[in-house]
């Protein structure tokens, strides 16, 4: 797999990935995946979501509906024999979202049927309270390779980024000026780009902080990411789950 990032040491349940800041390669066991990440197959382009519940995937309220959903994939454009296939019984936008502004990007989805949890599928908790500005956050996402012409990504790519204080985020915005939004990377002198799946986490002290809005750039290059704070979100969150 392919990779120009700095990796951070991560731990996910029978696989240990160790920072290596020289690598041009990691190689990955084939069944390899990020138990809470879901694959959001859509049109015209697919989106990321986080498995938050057996029966509930986060994601950005700007993402397309899911023509089906994929648990414990690594590689989307390859089918697994262990990845489970879902449709969707209920999608639930944050009511005040403005598909202009971006404020309030976030979308809760009912799986058709509950997730079988294993240690490729797992869920993973949703922040309760603000990060500070000096901690790290891993984020992930899939990319397409630049030499091959897919329908659905093939590489899982990630990287490690500080929260920005509120200030700096809140000079990066220009005039959108959204709320509730968290702030990572710098723009880039190089105009290299990845094509990423949109709505990319934020895993932030073993939680869900953030769910990435809007980007200038490749946030897993390192430029500037916009992400929509999950904590204010998370009293809707659990009333949703509880509800429906």
């Amino acid at each position: 797999m392919k990779c120009c990032l700095i990796f951070a040491l991560l731990s996910v349940p029978g696989i240990i990935l160790v920072e290596n800041s020289n690598a041009d390669k990691l190689n990955l066991a084939e069944d390899f995946t990020l138990p809470y990440m879901v694959y959001l197959q859509s049109f015209p382009e697919p989106c990321v979501g986080c498995l938050i519940h057996p029966e509930w995937v986060l994601t950005a309220a700007h993402c397309p509906l899911p023509v089906k959903i994929r648990l414990g994939v690594y590689q989307p454009n390859i089918e697994n024999k262990r990845e489970q296939i879902r449709n969707y019984s209920l999608t639930v936008p944050y009511p005040e979202f403005d598909a202009y502004s971006l404020n309030n990007d976030l979308m809760m989805i009912k799986l058709s049927k509950a997730a079988g949890l294993n240690s490729y599928v797992g869920t993973i908790a949703i922040a309760l309270e603000p990060l500070s500005f000096n901690d790290s956050c891993f984020i992930p996402t899939w990319t397409w390779s630049k030499y091959k012409n897919l329908t659905d990504p093939d590489i899982l790519t990630w990287i490690n980024q500080y929260k920005l204080p509120f200030d700096d985020c809140q000079n990066m915005q220009d005039e959108r000026m959204a709320i509730n939004i968290m702030c990572v990377g710098r723009p880039l002198k190089t105009l290299a780009e990845n094509k990423e799946v949109s709505a990319a986490p934020a895993i932030c002290d073993g939680r869900v902080h953030g769910i990435l809005s809007w980007a200038k750039g490749s946030v897993t290059l390192g430029s500037e990411g916009f992400f929509t704070e999950v904590n204010p979100y998370a009293r809707w969150i659990m009333k949703i789950i509880e509800t429906y």
